[in-house]
């Protein structure tokens, strides 16, 4: 675990290095391919970083952070678009914090803010921004077809639709000593139908994730002091896959996935289909472009040779969701299946889905028995460094 530790650290040295490097580059390169390039470098970099990193907690958190979130938001970047462009230069220690940790700010608190408190925060909306949203905070101009989808269903909705509030510590206390529960369940499953097992892991992840994005949810709160979007929004009360992937899971990679992908994606499709179906293929790429980038993070943690399917599931839910979006559009609202009924069937097919395509890889590499592996290691690790304080500190006595 020691070494573990001291490969995280030297990988965050030199991520911070880099994005220095970066900032740098946005002072003297205007946006486009030319800063693009430049910044390539960077990017092949943060694919290679997590490969020093052999642990779940470390390992696969450090490859979200930056092969996966990071290198997206610096795509944007190079383009001149949020979250790290804006009208008003972004500090240093800013610009690192939004491209390492998943957080976005809520445009409620940013609009709220008076001109000399941004300036203070050195970041702020362009007068687009405060115009206007494209549903994902990207900031573009309203176009015509921006406009037209006002009355269009859309694939994914506008975060300024989401309830912004945080949760209470109650909330997240109960969570973790769900969590607590699970990891003792866990010592009796042999006596455990195997298939009730994996439910519990699919509730073992999704409180894990909201509890360590909260957390780094928290840190940059205190640090830039500004209000963050929530990352979840109780996913288990999700209506429709509309509603659980576009408002409820993982809302960080949502609203990075929407300018990188479904929008450049729709607008090309626009052309070619129109844009009343622009959104369907837009949905696909968006979730194949998701189940790339998981199998890739699955890799960094089991170094095991990609089955693919994990990017079936995200297939699977793509062409679900389109199906979905398109059945919508064609009803026109006539009909509307009960959210009684709608919610109880979405969260069955994520549930088997997640059990037919999505877990098969994560047990193949053993994640549950490297989990409690590292956690052993690393409470053995705080004991080895507390008795080497207490031990410094009792010679120090003595001595004077």
């Amino acid at each position: 675990m020691e070494g573990e530790i001291n490969n995280f650290i030297v990988v965050w040295i030199i991520v911070f290095a880099s994005l220095c490097y970066c900032h740098t580059i946005g002072k003297f390169i205007a946006k486009g391919i030319t800063r693009l390039f430049a910044i390539l470098p960077i990017i092949c970099l943060f694919l290679y970083l997590p490969l020093n990193l052999t642990t779940i907690h470390l390992g696969a958190t450090t490859a979200f952070f930056i092969a996966w979130l990071g290198n997206f938001k610096l795509l944007l970047f190079a383009f001149g678009k949020p979250p790290l462009s804006s009208n008003r230069p972004i500090s240093l220690p800013l610009f690192i914090l939004f491209s390492t940790l998943p957080i976005k700010i809520q445009e409620s608190d940013l609009l709220s803010h008076s001109p000399k408190s941004l300036a203070k925060n050195t970041i702020c909306l362009s007068d687009s921004d405060q115009v206007t949203n494209n549903g994902f905070g990207t900031g573009e101009n309203r176009t015509e077809d921006q406009k037209s989808q006002n009355t269009q269903i859309k694939a994914f909705p506008s975060h300024q639709t989401i309830k912004k509030s945080n949760k209470s510590p109650l909330n997240y206390a109960t969570k973790f000593m769900i969590v607590a529960m699970l990891v003792q369940v866990y010592k009796y499953k042999d006596h455990i139908h195997p298939k009730i097992i994996l439910v519990l892991y699919c509730f073992h992840i999704y409180f894990m994730l909201e509890l360590v994005l909260a957390m780094m949810a928290a840190l940059a709160r205190a640090l830039a002091r500004l209000e963050l979007e929530p990352q979840f929004d109780e996913p288990y009360l999700s209506t429709s896959l509309q509603d659980f992937w576009g408002k409820r899971w993982n809302l960080m990679v949502t609203s990075i996935l929407r300018p990188t992908v479904y929008d450049p994606v729709r607008s090309i499709s626009a052309r070619l289909i129109g844009r009343k179906w622009a959104p369907l293929p837009a949905v696909l790429a968006t979730f194949i472009v998701s189940g790339v980038m998981h199998e890739l993070i699955f890799y960094y943690t089991g170094r095991l040779k990609p089955t693919w399917e994990v990017s079936c599931f995200f297939l699977v839910h793509g062409v679900c969701l389109a199906a979905e979006i398109g059945i919508k559009k064609a009803l026109k609202g006539q009909f509307k299946v009960p959210a009684v009924v709608s919610g109880p069937v979405a969260l069955a097919f994520m549930v088997v889905t997640g059990l037919w395509l999505f877990f098969p890889p994560v047990l193949r590499f053993n994640a549950d028995v490297m989990a409690k592996r590292e956690t052993a290691a690393f409470v053995e690790f705080l004991k080895d460094v507390f008795g080497r304080v207490s031990r410094f500190g009792s010679f120090n006595l003595i001595s004077s």
